[in-house]
């Protein structure tokens, strides 16, 4: 009996130090967050040219909870944490391909990039660089090259807006599968082929396509090559049908013949 009182007293000293050990991993992994979050915007800051001057109140020059959350287009968590929620980047006339940096700020629930002159191609992997983003503006811009599968793997999406870019190729399939989604847009670029099918609960409007190279399917027009399936195929079955009575009545006249034949 000493001995398991003496387990419970020894158990309870140890509390504290276990309190604090859990505290200090805690401490470390949100300041390792505070820190990736300040990094993120430095690579960014870096990477993209601000002719008109909007990220001039970008200064790291300070080490103050929060004080990224005064930086021109940063939305934080808490005013008083390095934490970033959204970046608003968008009219400000940046210039530059797309800032790989984000990556950093992985708490980052919004991006918008809309209305500069950003470039290239979307990053193949861009679910691994912005994975828990809700809502992804990079619509006005100078973008090329086929839109990324891998961005159907952002499976929190509400808002994806890539219109007025220089995209190309179709649309993938897969985005059909998004069912958070409430707004897309991929009007006047150089898409073709079969739009995705989103379910009723998504409602996408025939102008998210519009100006493009040759989109197809609902809310769009058929695409031809269903159509001409539709068509073909009632042919098909009429034909074969056709055959195969025709073979039908040959043998039967033909079985006709021979009994004739053994009758006389």
């Amino acid at each position: 009996m000493a001995a398991f009182f003496m387990r419970i007293v020894l158990n309870f000293r140890a509390l504290p130090i276990l309190a604090i050990f859990i505290w200090s991993l805690f401490s470390e992994s949100f300041v390792y967050a505070a820190q990736s979050d300040v990094d993120c915007l430095r690579i960014i800051r870096s990477s993209l040219e601000d002719p008109n001057g909007f990220l001039t109140t970008w200064n790291f020059n300070n080490d103050s909870d929060g004080y990224i959350c005064t930086f021109t287009g940063i939305e934080c968590w808490h005013l008083d944490e390095n934490r970033v929620l959204n970046i608003r980047l968008g009219n400000m006339g940046l210039q530059g391909t797309f800032p790989l940096g984000v990556a950093g700020c992985s708490s980052m629930t919004g991006l918008d990039l809309s209305n500069n002159k950003i470039y290239g191609n979307i990053p193949n992997n861009i679910s691994n660089i912005v994975k828990f983003l809700m809502s992804l503006d990079l619509s006005n811009n100078e973008l090329s090259g086929e839109i990324p599968l891998d961005l159907a793997k952002c499976e929190y999406l509400n808002v994806l807006k890539l219109d007025n870019n220089q995209l190309t190729g179709q649309i993938p399939a897969q985005f059909a599968l998004l069912s958070r989604m409430k707004t897309f847009s991929v009007s006047n670029n150089r898409l073709n082929g079969p739009v995705p099918s989103f379910s009723k609960n998504v409602r996408i409007t025939a102008e998210s396509y519009v100006n493009n190279a040759g989109l197809c399917g609902d809310p769009l027009p058929a695409c031809q090559g269903t159509s001409k399936k539709t068509k073909i195929a009632p042919i098909v079955g009429a034909a074969v049908g056709g055959l195969t009575l025709g073979a039908l009545g040959l043998f039967i006249c033909a079985r006709r013949l021979e009994r004739r034949k053994e009758i006389l």
